[in-house]
């Protein structure tokens, strides 16, 4: 089981435009990956509740991500949990930003 989730893994690209060497240089993270979407997100930045999000891309950086969800062209990011969660605090209109502001 172990080698098929590790395939699945190897299989998930950067988003388009990008490659992962490029995101670990812009970010200055040599450790980032390319997450699994299929995971729980959620808005947690708004005073009322917290509002689930569909998660397109998922970029990791160690304890956060950043989320490109499927109804909109920002970048969220946020903290990512040891139960695979994110909890999503700021966003960003381009990418490049958002991985500036790691």
């Amino acid at each position: 089981m172990a080698e098929h989730d590790e395939g699945r893994t190897s299989e998930l690209q950067p988003p388009p435009g990008w490659t992962l060497q490029g995101i670990r240089d812009v970010s200055g993270d040599q450790e980032a990956v390319v997450l699994s979407a299929d995971r729980v997100v959620k808005w947690v930045a708004s005073d009322g509740p917290d509002e689930a999000m569909d998660a397109e891309v998922v970029l990791g950086f160690h304890g956060l991500c950043i989320v490109k969800t499927v109804r909109d062209d920002d970048w969220y990011m946020g903290s990512l949990y040891e139960d695979g969660s994110i909890d999503c605090w700021t966003a960003y209109g381009e990418l490049y930003e958002a991985l500036r502001g790691l």
